[in-house]
């Protein structure tokens, strides 16, 4: 199908695709359930990646990437996003890598962009983000911050107990959200900071077992306790209080780009549901010869052509800086839920090698299970959208019904 991407995203975007057909299909193939690709196999992949001249989509030329407006990245990352191991090969960097970057860009300082923006730009290093926290801390609603970060003398003394920190375990360096101010309001008293993993103080407690943490090129998730950390007042990133807005901007990012990438990935489910079903033979007949089926892929086509448009306009939004907040949550929602939806019907096409792991569609599927719940489940970009949608009543629209005891006597003679 023809989207209204440029030229030149359009020709990146084929490249990619060549590029993870080629190069990263095999590799994944060849790793299976394996949980982390080895650094120097993905440093050869990134090498791959400049001599196909795809490295770096959204990377700033400066800094030796492609320098694409997120807009541009769209058909890139979709392409990236057919398997699991391209983002990380083309270094596209998601959560984390991509909102430190984002942080770092944004609001870190001189200091703080000359010691981390340029080793992570280049893959040298990662990065963690850390908001959530385990019962009753932040998670779905940030403003329940635990964490605390007190002033003394010339530093910052942070206390609290964070996890599902994304990278976290193999993190060089961790952008930490903490409460700043007890007695402000909630969302004008967090803060954030740029700490170094080595930190005194900094414990990584375990890397959490979950469900899609065999899946290759998944990034560890942690469990990070902070007892009595000291860290310069240059730790502080931006303004003291700013830490919460800042977040929003950062994990709006995060989201679409997240979408953008299981895009990709339920689409890559449906050439793997056509192909299978286009070879199997069952009472007598292909399955791409019975109708259910076709009328099964063809409403998955349908959801995924209608949230690739979605993509498409919420990222032009963002790129001319418009309005975009509920935009974020309709396509974190809408995505969320179409590409779970098109994978399962990939599975279920594919019967017993569906759920096996000759093809990538068991890892497909453990994956996007998790897509609804983390960076805001679906209930809280419902309730955004929902906030929105009733923001605006024309209440004329109702006039011509009956109330109790004043009968309605429309159309009047």
């Amino acid at each position: 199908m023809k989207y209204d991407d440029s030229e030149r995203a359009t020709e990146i975007a084929d490249r990619t695709r060549q590029f993870v057909s080629e190069v990263v299909v095999p590799v994944e193939r060849e790793l299976r359930s394996e949980t982390e690709i080895p650094d120097e196999q993905l440093a050869e992949l990134r090498e791959k990646a400049r001599e196909y001249g795809v490295f770096g989509p959204g990377i700033p030329e400066q800094y030796g990437g492609l320098g694409l407006s997120f807009r541009e990245q769209v058909p890139v990352l979709e392409a990236a996003g057919r398997s699991r191991l391209g983002p990380h090969a083309v270094h596209a960097p998601g959560w984390p890598d991509e909102a430190a970057l984002y942080a770092l860009e944004a609001f870190g300082s001189n200091e703080q962009r000359d010691r981390w923006l340029e080793p992570l730009v280049e893959g040298e290093i990662k990065a963690a983000v850390s908001m959530t926290e385990p019962t009753s801390g932040a998670g779905s609603d940030p403003t329940m911050i635990g964490t605390t970060a007190e002033k003394d003398g010339d530093e910052w003394v942070i206390d609290g107990h964070k996890w599902w920190a994304t990278q976290g375990g193999d993190a060089d360096l961790i952008i930490l959200f903490a409460k700043t101010d007890s007695e402000a309001n909630l969302h004008e008293g967090i803060s954030v900071f740029a700490v170094p993993m080595d930190t005194p103080g900094v414990t990584v407690e375990r890397d959490i077992a979950h469900m899609s943490d065999h899946v290759v090129g998944e990034p560890v998730h942690s469990e990070i306790t902070f007892d009595d950390v000291h860290v310069p007042e240059s730790a502080l990133m931006g303004e003291e209080g700013e830490g919460f807005v800042a977040f929003q901007k950062a994990l709006n990012h995060s989201r679409v780009w997240l979408g953008l990438t299981k895009i990709g990935m339920a689409e890559r489910a449906l050439d793997v549901a056509k192909a299978y079903a286009s070879e199997r033979e069952s009472f007598d007949e292909k399955l791409v010869e019975k109708q259910a089926l076709r009328f099964d892929l063809a409403e998955a086509q349908t959801k995924l052509h209608a949230v690739r448009l979605l993509g498409r306009d919420v990222t032009r939004k963002m790129t001319a800086g418009e309005p975009h907040r509920t935009d974020v949550a309709m396509f974190k929602y809408r995505s969320s839920n179409v590409t779970q939806d098109v994978i399962d019907r990939a599975v279920q096409t594919c019967g017993a090698n569906g759920i096996g792991e000759d093809l990538p569609l068991s890892d497909f599927y453990t994956n996007i299970r998790a897509f609804r719940i983390y960076d805001g489940p679906d209930a809280t970009h419902q309730k955004l959208i929902a906030r929105e949608l009733f923001r605006d009543i024309d209440s004329s629209e109702v006039d011509a019904i009956s109330r109790f005891g004043d009968p309605n006597t429309w159309p009047s003679e």
